[in-house]
């Protein structure tokens, strides 16, 4: 999603955002640990629990699961849109065949890969997991870059595609907003740290923001260049069904979103866990199963209600992400931390709410003036420049 954010917001202004939200998500992550540690809890609920009672407890959990759960539906819109493509092209099957429908091939991955996956019952399991995935993710970026050298004569330049601004910077910042959204999960990594003080806590957050940043100026630069208003919400509807290296991307991509997946998974099973059983502990596996089943072949139904990522993303981002990673966190920190409320110390606090707050009133004002536009897709359309003189095999394809 992140050319689509450049996109929206203009490139100048989107890269100036991209780094912003980054910086922002950092002081966030790192002022939240630190005022769990003082006010001594080990969840993100217990934490706003313990700054704004019940209530507060009330609607964190309910932000908590949704972020995730409607993360979990992004995931197999991503899969729908990938694998069709790679498996017409792989097998010379009709597009018509029900084998490379979208709805088919998410039930498939829901019920053979990520509901087992989502079954472990420990997130330090999921560590290689996730470790395979970045891998995929530098590959991938690699082969974005070279996709800007080859395709730039066969993609036309859009009218003001080069424009500093956009007009829709709301929607970028609920794009990047969900992209670095991990506050719902930072307790569960804090508590996997073999040696969890804070100065860890902090170099682990700066190593891993910062390198998330990179990838994704990376993926916004490459992907916008090549496709500039053509850009999707899903870059890789982009590209041509019969270009076999963004096959393999695309591919790729779909295994690292299936083994994310369960790392996503866990973290709802988990926010259902504190809110509903915390006096029936431990766990039973029945009750981990049902849970898991529940989560993962619910998200599997709502996802066949669309095929556009980018409204997906723009309204987890600005419902969810925002307030989870920027309002509630400062909020808490302000709250808990000693000293008044407007004491010097607490400025940057105060700094990460007011973004928080203002980008969530922007952001939901923009949604609804422009759900219209944003609910529009072309999934399962090969773009016109796949046909212009050099693209044969695209040509043949869709014949």
């Amino acid at each position: 999603g992140m050319p689509y954010a450049l996109h929206e917001a203009g490139v100048g202004v989107g890269l100036l955002l991209l780094v912003l939200v980054a910086v922002i998500t950092d002081v966030a992550l790192c002022l939240m640990i630190a005022v769990a540690r003082t006010a001594q809890v080990l969840t993100y609920q217990d934490l706003v629990n313990a700054a704004f009672g019940r209530p507060g407890f009330y609607v964190t959990s309910v932000l908590q699961f949704l972020y995730p759960f409607i993360s979990l539906i992004s995931y197999n819109i991503i899969v729908g849109d990938t694998l069709t493509k790679v498996l017409i092209r792989v097998t010379g099957i009709s597009p018509e065949s029900v084998l490379v429908r979208r709805e088919f091939i998410m039930a498939t991955s829901t019920l053979l890969i990520t509901l087992p996956l989502s079954l472990y019952r420990n997130i330090t399991r999921l560590a290689k997991i996730s470790l395979v995935s970045v891998a995929m993710i530098v590959l991938i970026a690699v082969a974005m870059l070279i996709r800007v050298v080859t395709m730039k004569d066969s993609v036309p330049t859009t009218e003001d595609a080069w424009n500093f601004g956009g007009d829709n910077l709301a929607s970028a910042i609920g794009i990047m907003s969900f992209a670095f959204m991990c506050h719902h999960s930072s307790f569960l990594v804090y508590e996997s740290l073999a040696d969890n003080t804070q100065e860890r806590w902090n170099k682990a957050t700066h190593i891993s923001i910062a390198s998330a940043a990179i990838l994704s100026l990376v993926f916004a630069v490459a992907g916008y260049v090549t496709f500039t208003g053509y850009t999707q919400g899903d870059v890789f509807e982009n590209y041509c069904w019969g270009d076999d290296l963004m096959n393999v991307c695309r591919g790729a991509y779909a295994v690292t979103i299936l083994l994310t997946f369960p790392i996503e998974c866990f973290v709802a099973r988990d926010v259902m866990e504190t809110a509903f059983f915390r006096e029936y502990q431990p766990q039973p596996f029945f009750r981990h199963a049902v849970l898991s089943v529940l989560i993962a072949m619910l998200c599997m139904f709502l996802s066949l209600s669309t095929d556009c990522l980018g409204i997906v993303l723009e309204v987890n981002g600005i419902m969810c992400a925002i307030p989870l990673a920027y309002i509630l966190p400062a909020l808490c920190y302000i709250k808990l931390e000693e000293g008044p409320v407007w004491a010097r110390t607490k400025w940057t606090a105060w700094g990460v709410a007011t973004f928080g707050v203002v980008s969530m009133i922007i952001g939901i004002i923009s949604l609804f003036t422009n759900i219209s536009v944003l609910s529009q897709c072309s999934h399962g359309v090969e773009m016109e420049y796949c046909f212009s003189s050099g693209n044969d095999t695209q040509t043949e394809l869709q014949l």
